[in-house]
């Protein structure tokens, strides 16, 4: 990671899987800066965080393009150049947050979710795009979840704010792929416990029920900091427009008889 310059979007506080992916790519040797809404920046610790490591943290909120502009053109000034990758990891749902039931949601708040949790990976692309904000064989990676190819009961709109992300890579995928060498790429990562998934309805049954399923175990937050480091990388240069699953195995697992004997 020598070298490198990256942007790191969600981080909130040391629970954060953007955290751990924030400290290890600085600890490799990049250089970045991170970001969240600004009511994460009274919420969290992402400003004390960010100083801890050596980075500057910028507010901007990811459905705002002008907010997105000023982080890239803001970035590049600190980072003294073109950005090398960009951390996706943003996620929010009011139905979820409201308890609201899947076949009672607020549709006003399911177009927020999209907005927010899947919308804004095209936006931050295509703001990266007009600025000219990003480096030849670039990295963009954003953080999904199983539920966009399965049914998880209380995973509510995020499902198909998920699988909407995971389209998004694919699309632009092609086009940043095509104009300036970039790579587009989702991981599927296992439950983790994070402050925003543990707000999840049943979280801790299903991350007990995954844990139980997968060969390896449930993927942790340290763990999946590796794996997108790996794909800022230049090992993973040729690797654009797919879905990596880091679940432990979970998603090629059909039944498990420890689980139906128990």
């Amino acid at each position: 990671m020598k070298g490198k310059k990256g942007i790191i979007f969600g981080a909130l506080d040391e629970n954060s899987i953007a955290w751990h992916v924030a400290r290890k790519c600085v600890a490799e040797g990049a250089k970045i800066t991170m970001t969240n809404a600004p009511v994460a920046f009274r919420m969290g610790k992402i400003e004390e965080m960010a100083a801890s490591i050596g980075a500057v943290a910028i507010p901007a909120d990811a459905t705002s393009i002008t907010d997105l502009e000023n982080l890239f053109q803001e970035s590049m000034k600190i980072l003294d150049g073109k950005i090398d990758f960009v951390l996706h990891s943003i996620g929010m749902s009011i139905n979820i947050r409201k308890a609201r039931e899947y076949d009672d949601i607020n549709h006003e708040w399911m177009l927020k979710t999209f907005d927010i949790s899947a919308i804004s990976f095209h936006k931050v692309m295509q703001t990266a795009v007009k600025l000219d904000a990003m480096n030849e064989w670039g990295s963009v990676l954003a953080l999904s979840y199983i539920a966009a190819q399965r049914t998880f009961p209380y995973y509510g709109e995020m499902a198909e704010s998920k699988a909407l992300l995971e389209s998004f890579a694919r699309s632009f995928g092609y086009h940043l792929g095509k104009s300036k060498k970039i790579r587009v790429n989702t991981i599927s990562q296992s439950p983790t416990n994070t402050t925003a998934g543990s707000g999840v309805k049943g979280f801790e049954y299903f991350y007990k029920y995954t844990q139980n399923m997968a060969p390896l175990g449930n993927a942790d937050a340290d763990s999946c900091a590796d794996y997108c480091m790996m794909m800022f990388t230049d090992l993973t240069r040729m690797v654009t427009m797919q879905n990596l699953f880091h679940d432990g195995g979970f998603s090629s697992m059909g039944m498990d008889p420890s689980i139906m004997n128990s």
